[in-house]
């Protein structure tokens, strides 16, 4: 190759090293002159992380890759290429696994990736990700000059290098990445789900997270069943300088009433019938950690007078006993109930709320956060084609529409709940092929027809406010089918509709059914 592609190619991401650029539009830029100078179908730019590639950027491959994330155990391909500093190409039969067979937009008739180059980017000296290249056709880097992506893997490092030093001035970087750092050695070792989304109202829940994981503040987390309150306080915790106490989580409205109190504050021995020994409660064994009381909305008025004392005083005592305990705890609440109005109805106690609710959290539902529903699914299809031994598993362009169609009433758990399902649905049915893709009809949502895509797809239904009248009436229908079906009975027909029985309760009001 002569100097002048490279010339032309270089020449814009130089002038941008001096330019204060949002990272995102950094990157595209990147990958964009990428593809200009070699002749690819899609390019990605992924970051180390630990053990995992991170895509940070992509071009010509699907959405949802952006919330993959690929473990090197998993993806010998990528492995590979790290493991050698220089470029890399593979050979077109070669029998390692493409980590993006299936995902290059546009090309759904033919899956698997044919062609693929690679190479480690280095910052430091130390190896900071990649920068990858790939094509359906299996000649079509035959004449690619290796040295070429090298040089601009150069650049591209220096890219990085500069981004990330803007990033940490203008926006503060240092402290985001202290959080998200603590945060995934939480994930490691507690197994969670990493806090996945580029949305504002995604953003605003980190920079939210970050202001008071510092602080030794009482937080209020509050959102629909299913947005991931428990992973938000996961955050807080692993980014506080209690990181490195226990995280002690308890479900308020998993206990019977009798149970509760044991539960918190622990008991002695014969306190009740059963209590044959002595038993430490949540409080005493978060001491010097974070308590995380979910649903406490569902405590008892007995039960929140004794927590409201602890936790204005740091004492407790086990039932049963006189002696009290001196604990020193972060409590983490968080609830799906409108606290203010159960306290003003008199279920809630006023001067508990206040205590709680320092610092108030609310964290957005997924139908706020627009094309975030993209990439935790893309997050969730990577975690299934792992565990079901798959060699790719994408999602059709219908299958996305209707995706960012659906209002999510159940949230995040229940996008994870419907990819798993569809995942098993698109085994079963796709033969020895090791590429499934996923369609509209196995998705089996609500307003999309067998076989068919929503309404959004098609030109008659331009109008987002019809396709969300469709959507409703639609879905009066089925809870009225089922409620018909279960006797009126809320609790069989949420078990009928695959939904939570709060988030049930939840959609026929706004639907007007209750």
């Amino acid at each position: 190759m002569t100097t002048a592609p490279l010339l032309d190619a270089f020449l814009p991401l130089v002038a941008d090293l001096t330019r204060e650029l949002p990272e995102a539009e950094r990157y595209r830029r990147l990958l964009g002159a990428l593809r200009r100078l070699l002749p690819a179908d899609a390019a990605a730019l992924l970051r180390l992380d630990s053990d995992t590639l991170v895509p940070l950027a992509v071009d010509g491959l699907s959405p949802d890759t952006l919330g993959r994330r690929f473990r090197l155990d998993e993806q010998p391909r990528l492995r590979a290429l790290l493991a050698h500093r220089g470029a890399t190409r593979f050979a077109s039969d070669c029998s390692l696994p493409d980590p993006y067979d299936g995902l290059v937009e546009g090309l759904s008739n033919q899956l698997q990736v044919h062609d693929c180059l690679g190479c480690p980017l280095y910052l430091d000296e130390r190896p900071w990700g990649l920068l990858t290249l790939d094509a359906l056709d299996p000649a079509r880097f035959d004449g690619v000059d290796l040295a070429s992506l090298e040089a601009f893997a150069s650049l591209a490092a220096a890219t990085v290098q500069v981004g990330e030093r803007i990033s940490a001035l203008t926006r503060r970087a240092e402290r985001d990445e202290r959080l998200m750092q603590a945060y995934r050695e939480a994930v490691d070792r507690q197994g969670s789900h990493e806090l996945i989304g580029q949305s504002r109202a995604h953003r605003r829940l980190l920079e939210e997270i970050a202001v008071v994981a510092g602080s030794d503040l009482s937080v209020l987390v509050s959102g629909e069943t299913g947005v991931g309150k428990e992973l938000v306080a996961q955050a807080i915790h692993a980014a506080s300088a209690r990181a490195h106490k226990p995280l002690i989580s308890l479900n308020c409205a998993a206990l019977p009433d009798t149970l509760v109190e044991s539960e918190l504050f622990g008991h002695v021995r014969g306190a009740f019938s059963g209590a044959v020994s002595e038993r430490s409660g949540k409080f005493e064994l978060a001491d010097g950690g974070t308590l995380f009381l979910d649903e406490v909305g569902e405590l008892p008025l007995a039960v929140q007078a004794k927590l409201l004392r602890v936790l204005q005083s740091g004492q407790l005592q086990r039932v049963g006993s006189d002696r009290e305990h001196r604990v020193d705890v972060r409590v983490i609440a968080a609830t799906n109930r409108d606290l203010a109005g159960e306290v003003r109805a008199g279920r809630f106690r006023a001067d508990l709320y206040h205590r709680l609710s320092v610092y108030p959290l609310p964290v957005p539902p997924l139908r706020e956060r627009g094309r975030d529903v993209l990439l935790l699914a893309g997050f969730f299809l990577e975690e299934n084609r792992a565990r079901l031994g798959l060699r790719g598993l994408r999602l059709s362009a219908e299958a996305q529409t209707a995706l960012l169609a659906y209002d999510w009433p159940g949230n995040v758990r229940e996008l994870e709940h419907l990819i798993g399902r569809a995942a098993l649905r698109a085994m079963a049915g796709g033969g020895p092929r090791r590429i499934l893709s996923i369609g509209p009809e196995l998705l089996d949502l609500p307003g999309t027809a067998e076989g068919e895509a929503p309404a959004a797809t098609t030109a008659q239904a331009s109008a987002s406010g019809d396709l969300r009248q469709a959507v409703e009436r639609f879905q009066r229908e089925r809870i009225l089918a089922a409620l018909e079906a279960h006797g009126h009975n809320w609790a069989a027909a949420a078990r009928a509709l695959g939904l939570d029985r709060a988030n049930l309760h939840r959609l026929a009001r706004r639907l007007g059914l209750r």
